[in-house]
């Protein structure tokens, strides 16, 4: 799978051109990478943890569980659904945890932002005000920093709450989604308390009952996806701008020969955002000048890259298995880090160069980096001391090696705000064009390609299965570093439409946008649920998400948020499917997951390592619910003449063409 420290060549794994010119230079065969780890290995995964049956939830373990001998429980007696339950629960809050916890930092960073404290203000006015009226708060006779003051306030309250109502975002779910969630009894509570209840249930001899185990899982989840992530997605746009279509660049590339490049690494939108304030900065800017840069170049690497890519059109260098390749180019003076996703290897790499990794968050350090804590209270001086220390570099720069031939150009942006606006225009934003050519068939569905890139599978299954679904009229929503690999293959981009079916590429020539939209980060997955709910509101396609044709998949994921997410998405009504998941050791536990669990929610999960028959499940899944709502018989195409359109009411027709429901 990985290639060799002597070059690339015969590598089939490795598809990025960009990447395997860097590892074929000489300056980067002393490099030791993940692509090198995982050949050095020489073994496969762990049958009994990558089929969720070890358990090391007590000391009396590890137990390894084979399903159905009697001698291979547990020694407390835990069976084979027991335990794949309780991994796969604890793996839903670690990464419900990793999403509070950027989610908490956000709130704080809105709050100090209302109070007037620091660079940031609050910009989107409007949907300041469509969260006024989710959470209550009465906006007459005040300015906006007071009205966003009591907003960050009770959504800073909804992590900690402890009596039994719901948290607040939860009411933006279509109702008859929220009615099942009060039935199941699974409508998440206090934010945090979820995330502590699932590890409590979960701890040797506390909850032994894998049905009643996943109802927290999905409560929990749920507790993510409808409460932290969706409060971090919308207090970041409404304190940075809600994202706009743009042009931007993502590639290896985009670094700069003659500047000081710094790379954005991790998840949380507030460094990054300081860090763009400072390369502006009149002093920094002279200072590396003084040093012989023409400038600063920001670049992203993961999430962070994303945020920034998305509001700001700075480019992307990197996605997750590609931060050491970053380094290896020999051109970066400093790769700035807060949390998440952050490998531990970088600070080894970044000892051949002259590069500095500098921590910024006391919960996350590691060996040999610089740590500069980045102080929210004074995020833009703490900001210019993390870009001296990146041009005090420069000068240290040696060999280096820039690919210059692979850079492809993106379209991101689309938020929402942005879909809505796109279809329907500034006094008409709606989601009716969308329906409308959903519903006639132009578009057969709508398909979420998000989480992680891997190094355990090769790198273009992203580009796969997209290609797939777009040559089959299904339109993409993509976030995080799934995102970004597509943006190198070219899928982001107007052009593209060239891949789609014809159906799809009509609608996408006549509204301008690509067959694959970058949605943001992948704590921006919520876009995507407020997407969805929007659908169903505008009516035609059912009253429930589960009633959708859509389908998710997070086919290459690495971290646990990603289960997190997957989890939150079925709970919504969802068809998720995933490469593999750790849960196939137990025959009852992944029936359940996969079959039964249909029944309860109307989503369910769904397994398939081979990109093309993942993608042509989704493709299925679609099609089942285009029967189920009645718009999978093709029909004949009408012209519309002006008695007829008159008849039609209000709304009018929406569809592409201005003709009757045909493809």
């Amino acid at each position: 799978m990985a290639i060799s420290r002597n070059g690339c060549e015969g590598c089939t794994e490795i598809t990025c051109t960009s990447t395997k010119d860097v590892l074929s230079k000489d300056l980067a065969k002393t490099v030791i990478t993940a692509y090198d780890r995982v050949k050095a290995r020489g073994m496969s995964a762990c049958l009994f943890g990558s089929t969720g049956t070890c358990c090391r939830n007590c000391n009396m373990g590890p137990c390894q569980i084979i399903d159905g001998v009697d001698e291979m429980i547990g020694i407390c007696g835990a069976t084979a659904d027991t335990v794949a339950a309780r991994n796969f629960a604890r793996t839903i809050a670690s990464g419900s945890a990793a999403h509070t916890d950027h989610a908490r930092e956000m709130v704080k960073g809105f709050i100090e932002t209302a109070k007037g404290h620091g660079p940031h203000e609050i910009k989107d006015e409007n949907k300041l005000m469509e969260l006024a009226e989710i959470f209550g708060v009465d906006t007459e006779g005040k300015d906006k920093n007071e009205i966003a003051l009591e907003i960050g306030e009770l959504a800073l309250a909804d992590f900690g709450k402890q009596d039994d109502t719901p948290v607040t975002m939860l009411k933006r779910a279509p109702k008859k989604r929220q009615e099942l969630w009060k039935r199941l009894g699974v409508e998440p509570r206090g934010i945090d308390r979820e995330v502590v209840e699932m590890m409590h249930r979960t701890h040797m001899g506390v909850d032994q009952e894998y049905h009643n185990i996943m109802l927290q899982g999905a409560r929990c989840a749920l507790g993510d996806g409808w409460g932290s992530s969706m409060l971090s997605t919308d207090l970041t746009d409404i304190m940075f701008g809600t994202p706009v279509p743009r042009r931007a660049i993502v590639d290896l590339g985009v670094l700069k020969h003659d500047q000081v490049n710094v790379t954005v690494h991790g998840h949380e939108p507030l460094l990054a955002e300081a860090l763009c304030l400072a390369a502006q900065d009149e002093e920094i800017l002279a200072l590396a000048k003084k040093v012989g840069a023409k400038g600063i170049n920001l670049a992203g690497v993961c999430c962070t890259g994303n945020e920034i890519l998305m509001r700001r059109g700075i480019p992307v260098a990197a996605g997750f298995v590609q931060q050491e390749m970053a380094l290896a180019t020999g051109a970066i003076e400093a790769m700035v880090v807060d949390v998440q996703c952050v490998m531990q290897s970088v600070a080894e790499v970044a000892k051949s160069f002259h590069t500095d990794i500098i921590t910024t968050n006391y919960r996350a350090k590691m060996p040999d980096a610089v740590h500069i804590q980045f102080e929210e209270e004074t995020p833009l001086e703490s900001a210019k001391e993390i870009l001296k220390k990146a041009i005090a570099n420069y000068k240290k720069r040696g060999d280096f090696f820039i690919p210059e031939e692979t850079k492809f150009d993106v379209v991101v942006g689309f938020s929402h705000e942005t879909i809505n606006y796109m279809l329907g225009g500034r006094f008409r934003g709606s989601y009716r064009p969308l329906n409308d050519n959903i519903i006639n068939g132009r578009i057969r569905g709508v398909a979420a390609i998000v989480g992680c890139d891997n190094y355990k599978m090769p790198d273009n299954h992203h580009e796969i299965i997209a290609r797939e679904l777009i040559k089959n009229d299904v339109l993409v929503l993509a976030t995080g570093c799934a995102a970004t690999g597509l943006g190198r293959v070219g899928l982001l981009r107007p052009e593209a439409v060239q891949y789609a079916g014809p159906g799809l590429a009509e609608v996408c020539e006549t509204v301008g946008m690509p067959p694959v939209l970058h949605c943001g980060s992948c704590v921006d997955n919520s876009r995507l649920l407020i997407a969805a709910t929007a659908m169903v509101k505008e009516g035609g396609l059912g009253d429930d998400i589960s009633d959708l044709p859509l389908a998710g998949t997070a086919p290459l994921w690495m971290s646990e948020k990603a289960v997190a997410i997957g989890q939150y998405f079925v709970s919504s009504g969802a068809y998720v499917v995933f490469q593999n998941l750790p849960m196939t050791g137990s025959k009852k536990f992944s029936k359940f997951m996969m079959e039964e669990m249909e029944d309860i929610y109307g989503g369910r999960w769904d397994i398939e390592e081979d990109p093309v028959k993942l993608a042509q499940k989704m493709i299925a899944h679609i099609d089942k619910k285009r029967a189920e709502l009645g718009i999978d018989k093709k029909r004949e195409r009408v012209l519309f003449d002006m008695e007829m359109r008159r008849d039609l009411g209000g709304g009018g027709l929406h569809d592409v063409g201005c003709a009757g429901p045909a493809k």
